[in-house]
């Protein structure tokens, strides 16, 4: 029975939503930022990469950093560029992409679910990562962005969402990248009461990406769960904001590979070795190859599309995990052929976001920065919450969720 409660936002004035809205903290670097943020003195990076605002070279993870943070957050409000709601609310967050659309709930999650497992994980997290983000919550005493989490869906609560939905929305903008924004507050006692109850019903919540900020916002609330004689549980510091979507929403893209060399074979060799667990076929048709169902895979070196199948019996299908298209071409190429042991790590290899398209990794290879490419079949939801409900781990790099959201529309305070 795992808890989605509604709280009292801090958000933008709708005549200022657009401007602030931002990209998330981690699709881009500082120089990015720096260069998003002119002409829009609102815009949530300096939040969220408040680094842009001390001098170039300042340190990342410095105290400077998440105080200059903090005071950008807490000027919004000073200024009346945002405001908090009176009342604990649910909100109804929508996104249409290319004419696709994915309507999500935002509310708080409860650390206590985290640690208990009733919200699922599919990803392993690193110590660094975390630390940073612990940092970023503790000092600025908020959820400064959300996390990313999905449900099996329901008819309930596609009920109520699809009657807020009818209404008259409180944000309703276009951003610049093309994608869609429209938000509606749910404080209707009814509606919550629904809601409320709709989760509770449910066995567990899945985190679909955030899992570093998932993990830091639980290890925040056990601290100060700590650090208070107090404690009753009802803290706002027990819970965590959160933008969750039904299963049938949500669109996992391809996320492709690259790599620099052959690991000292020729290009023959390489071929003769990937055909111990792949059937090769050049691809004659035009453009570049999409990989058509699962366990087909698109292979480009030499200026060439190769469409790559994994043989029967070269992985084992029963494993939720092992049987997934990232592990098998893991396990059965990069790892034994071209000796990348841990792609986390090993800068051999890079990742690119189906957003990118495929042309992308042409383009890659063609510049001879890499030698060979790899285009994936997207990960499925279904798979994804399969290997959560197992208890297994993904490989890194294994989903792209698109579209992203929006930072700044949103934020939850500690207290």
């Amino acid at each position: 029975m795992p808890v989605f409660r509604p709280f009292k936002a801090v958000r933008p004035i709708p005549a200022k939503a657009k401007a602030i809205a931002s990209e998330p903290y981690d699709v881009m670097d500082s120089d990015e930022a720096r260069e998003a943020v002119k002409g829009n003195p609102l815009s949530y990076l300096h939040v969220e990469k408040a680094e842009i605002d001390l001098p170039k070279g300042t340190e990342l993870y410095s105290e400077a950093v998440y105080n200059k943070a903090k005071e950008n957050l807490y000027n919004y409000l000073k200024t009346g560029n945002m405001i908090q709601d009176e009342k604990a609310a649910f909100y109804v967050y929508r996104q249409i992409m290319d004419g696709r659309t994915q309507i999500g709930l935002v509310g708080c999650a409860a650390t206590e679910d985290y640690m208990n497992n009733l919200i699922k994980k599919h990803e392993l997290t690193r110590a660094d990562k975390e630390a940073d983000r612990i940092r970023h919550v503790d000092t600025l005493n908020a959820h400064a962005s959300p996390v990313f989490f999905t449900y099996r869906h329901r008819k309930d609560i596609n009920t109520v969402v699809n009657k807020i939905v009818a209404t008259k929305p409180e944000y309703d903008f276009v951003s610049d990248d093309g994608i869609a924004h429209t938000l509606w507050v749910m404080n209707n006692d009814q509606d919550i009461a629904i809601i409320t109850a709709a989760f509770a019903d449910m066995d567990y919540l899945y985190v679909a990406d955030g899992h570093h900020r998932t993990a830091s916002a639980a290890k925040v609330g056990l601290l100060r769960k700590e650090a208070n004689p107090n404690h009753t549980g009802e803290e706002e510091y027990n819970f965590f904001m959160t933008v969750i979507f039904p299963d049938d929403h949500l669109y996992i893209m391809d996320y492709n590979r690259v790599v620099k060399d052959l690991n000292d074979n020729s290009v023959e060799e390489f071929f003769f070795k990937v055909e111990e667990h792949f059937d090769i076929e050049l691809y004659e048709g035009e453009g570049v190859y999409h990989p058509e169902a699962r366990h087909d895979f698109g292979m480009y070196i030499d200026k060439k599309w190769y469409k790559i199948t994994a043989k029967a019996g070269s992985f084992d299908e029963n494993s939720p995990t092992k049987s997934l298209d990232v592990s098998i071409l893991q396990e059965n190429l990069l790892h034994p052929i071209l000796a990348i042991g841990d792609p986390r790590t090993d800068e051999r290899i890079d990742f690119i976001g189906g957003i990118r398209g495929l042309k992308e990794l042409e383009k890659r290879v063609d510049s001879g920065r890499e030698v060979v490419a790899f285009a994936m079949f997207p990960t499925s939801i279904q798979e994804l919450m399969d290997i959560a409900d197992a208890g297994e781990i993904m490989p890194p790099k294994s989903t792209w969720f698109e579209p992203k959201l929006r930072s700044g529309l949103f934020i939850h305070l500690l207290d």
